[in-house]
């Protein structure tokens, strides 16, 4: 995700890896959004596999997106992303999790 947003493929405004799942909130610039994902699945399998010296799929095909076309939806939409850990019981504040970023910190 990092080198995606380093690249200028994405502004990266919010993110959270859940322990099964993943919010990102990206402005997209120079990619689509089907190419990011494609990118992203594909680095993270190969590190995740290395990391736990096993093979195959990591991610689940597709993915689901919500387009925000109001600037004033934003800040809201990033809340509700980082604020997943506390809702989900794993933390009882965001600061005390350590797999998140927002760009309004």
């Amino acid at each position: 995700m990092r080198l995606a947003h380093e690249q200028g493929l994405v502004n990266s405004l919010a993110w959270v890896v859940m322990p099964d799942h993943l919010h990102w909130l990206v402005q997209l610039e120079r990619a689509q959004l089907s190419q990011v994902m494609q990118i992203i699945k594909s680095r993270s399998t190969l590190a995740i596999n290395r990391a736990m010296n096993r093979n195959g799929a990591f991610w689940q095909s597709g993915f689901h997106d919500c387009a925000i076309r109001d600037n004033q939806s934003l800040r809201p939409a990033a809340d509700y992303i980082t604020d997943n850990p506390v809702r989900a019981g794993l933390v009882e504040h965001i600061g005390d999790y350590p797999h998140w970023d927002t760009a309004w910190t």
